[in-house]
């Protein structure tokens, strides 16, 4: 009897063991199941001469996130972005460093991206294109799967090979990390060219532009941009903040949409646009995401953080609530791209001349770069 025990006993151990010994390793998020990334950094020359480049930086941002709602990767899945930001040869910065700085690392809160580069100001400084690009490289967290994208964008107006980082050892490295360094020149085609700028984008595997970075924006009207901006507003209604961030990430909300209005109606439009698509997701601080998204407990919430308007709710009235406005955001965002498809269409036929701005250059090599990778579009 002790012996048949002993033997059930044994066997049990073993099944137990195998079945430790079965069981996956937590995967890493490089391992993981994820959806294809793009990583996107933006180079920016913060110099006297480049206030223009900025304003074109700022109104460009929703229609390069725009762009790439559009983009499919293999598994035919919308890829997850990230952006960062840097500036350089501003004289504000330290010169111990290059005249360089990281303002924003990869992130995909497009709130946050918009708040750090209409940030940015413009002073006169050193250009180092070589360090910038090794700062970026050696700093931002770059994916180290193929089957990702990784960008970098540099712009500026002066000789490419300035500082004491050679741009060619710096390329050669950014290409075995399989990144595509392109290049964008503030000025005369030709004289991008003759100092270097083109070669760069050779060396980075990338394409070389050159922009009006002084031209004035030309933003068309539609008479559907009216109709984006009040369901953005009606939007904005369904977005409760909670948690320590909650309230200061709502009004960062609305100050981002101010600051797009600020520029113009269309780019406030085309920010809406975004805010409808699957990029704009704010669980870290909208209870309508975390609930949509099960990162958080209701019954563990502080209900100290959660606005007055809800604070009073229980458990099974706020669960409805947010329902209820799921529901109703989804149902906007549905709306507003579908206003936004006649709003292309109408803008297809006006479209002004953009060939030397900053949105043609970043759309141009993004298309033929994302295409070479098997990327495709769906419109």
């Amino acid at each position: 009897m002790k012996t048949k025990k002993f033997i059930t006993t044994v066997i049990l151990f073993l099944a137990f063991a195998c079945s430790l010994f079965a069981r996956p390793e937590k995967e890493s998020p490089e391992t993981a199941y994820h959806r294809s990334r793009v990583q996107i950094a933006l180079l920016l020359d913060t110099s006297n001469s480049m206030d223009g480049l900025i304003n074109q930086a700022k109104a460009t941002l929703w229609e390069l996130v725009n762009e790439f709602a559009y983009v499919r990767c293999s598994e035919d899945r919308t890829p997850s972005l990230e952006i960062a930001l840097y500036e350089y040869g501003n004289s504000r910065l330290s010169p111990r460093g290059g005249y360089i700085r990281q303002v924003l690392p990869f992130s995909s809160d497009l709130d946050e991206i918009s708040e750090k580069l209409f940030s940015l100001s413009t002073q006169g400084g050193d250009e180092y294109c070589g360090q910038v690009i090794a700062t970026a490289l050696r700093q931002l967290e770059w994916s180290r799967s193929e089957r990702d994208l990784k960008f970098v964008f540099i712009a500026g107006n002066e000789p490419f090979n300035q500082g004491e980082i050679s741009y060619k050892s710096v390329l050669e490295d950014s290409c075995e990390k399989g990144l595509i360094v392109n290049t964008i020149f503030c000025g005369d085609y030709q004289l991008g060219i003759r100092t270097l700028w083109e070669d760069g984008a050779k060396r980075g595997g990338g394409q070389y532009s050159a922009i009006d970075h002084l031209r004035e924006i030309v933003h068309i009207k539609t008479p559907y941009d009216e109709v984006i901006i009040e369901l953005n507003r009606k939007l904005n209604q369904t977005y409760i903040g909670y948690g320590s961030k909650g309230a200061a990430k709502k009004q960062l909300q609305a100050t981002q949409d101010a600051n797009a209005m600020e520029m113009e109606e269309a780019v406030l439009a085309e920010r809406a646009v975004s805010k409808s698509s699957g990029y704009y997701r704010n669980s870290e601080w909208d209870l309508v995401d975390a609930y949509a998204e099960n990162q958080i407990k209701l019954s563990g919430i502080d209900k100290t953080s959660l606005p007055a308007s809800v604070r009073s709710m229980d458990e099974p009235t706020l669960k409805k609530h947010l329902q209820t406005q799921l529901g109703e955001r989804r149902r906007i965002q549905k709306e507003i791209r579908e206003v936004n498809q006649k709003r292309e269409a109408y803008l297809s036929e006006q479209r002004a001349d953009t060939s030397d701005a900053l949105e043609s250059a970043l759309k141009a090599a993004i298309r033929k770069q994302v295409s070479d990778k098997n990327y495709h579009w769906i419109k």
